[in-house]
């Protein structure tokens, strides 16, 4: 049977009984568990029926032709809801696939029907393949956007004190999230006016030459705005690593804990300390 020929027979089945739509519909709710509304899945599969129907009638079996751009669009669409909505890629696959079961021969088939069946399997497992692929680069960019916000959330600049702002790291400090803690830190330099920034890596598990290195590159182009960075965290571990790796801040001023670093900061500021509590029984 010719291509053409194959292409208007299914265009007669799809088109002769409209509950085919509604099978469609079952068979794929069947596999979802509830998990999207009725009137959602009709909504979608009768619009990716349809257009189907008129791409076989218009363009027949060629998926990657014009006439087939509204039926990529819709499982473009598709895909990208169902990842959004954490299904798997089999349950999103099974939308295209299930179509099969439509028009599934019978004992009562004729061998042209049957032939044209063979025809849509064909096009509906490229179809398939094409929802799966979608669905991938769909789940590549969500995990993406949401390592991003997640390293936005972990390099908070907090304001400790009027001029002063401090970047509290916890865990692993890698270029990527360096150069977010670089932006971030220059933004909040300009947005606060301050002079003074404290780097603290007390969260930071280990230090090496690489994340030192990382470091420095944040003060330097702090420096460049205008602003003094010290660094505190430094624990004796760590201080024992950098001296053994050779590691050299040169004129940064390092501290031991965040206060001595706000200490040494609003000294060098000129602030006006808050004074030490006084101890009971003291003079009178």
């Amino acid at each position: 049977m010719a291509v053409e020929h194959a292409s208007e027979r299914l265009v007669e089945l799809l088109s002769r009984d409209d509950a085919l739509q509604d099978q469609w519909v079952d068979a794929v709710a069947a596999t979802l568990g509830g998990r999207i509304s009725r009137a959602e899945l009709e909504r979608e599969l009768t619009d990716l029926y349809q257009a189907l129907t008129q791409a076989l009638g218009k363009g027949g079996l060629d998926w990657r032709g014009e006439d087939y751009s509204e039926v990529r669009a819709l499982l473009v669409e598709m895909s990208r809801t169902r990842a959004r909505h954490g299904f798997t890629p089999t349950e999103t696959a099974v939308s295209v696939f299930a179509c099969k079961d439509v028009l599934a021969p019978t004992t009562d088939s004729t061998a042209e029907d049957i032939t044209a069946y063979l025809q849509l399997t064909r096009l509906l497992d490229a179809l398939g393949l094409f929802t799966i692929e979608t669905y991938a680069r769909a789940r590549e960019e969500i995990i993406s956007a949401q390592a991003e916000q997640l390293l936005e959330l972990s390099t908070p600049v907090v304001k400790l004190w009027e001029g002063v702002v401090a970047v509290p790291l916890v865990g692993t400090l890698d270029s990527a999230r360096t150069q977010v803690v670089m932006e971030k830190l220059l933004q909040s330099l300009v947005d606060s006016e301050s002079e003074h920034a404290i780097i603290d890596i007390t969260g930071v598990p280990a230090v090496d030459t690489e994340v030192a290195q990382h470091l420095l590159k944040t003060v330097v182009a702090a420096r460049l705005m205008g602003a003094e960075c010290t660094i505190s965290g430094i624990r004796p571990q760590i201080a024992q690593t950098l001296v053994a790796l050779g590691v050299q801040f040169g004129d940064i001023v390092t501290k031991a804990t965040l206060a001595d670093a706000l200490r040494h900061v609003l000294h060098r500021s000129g602030a006006q300390q808050p004074a030490a509590p006084s101890t009971a029984g003291g003079d009178r």
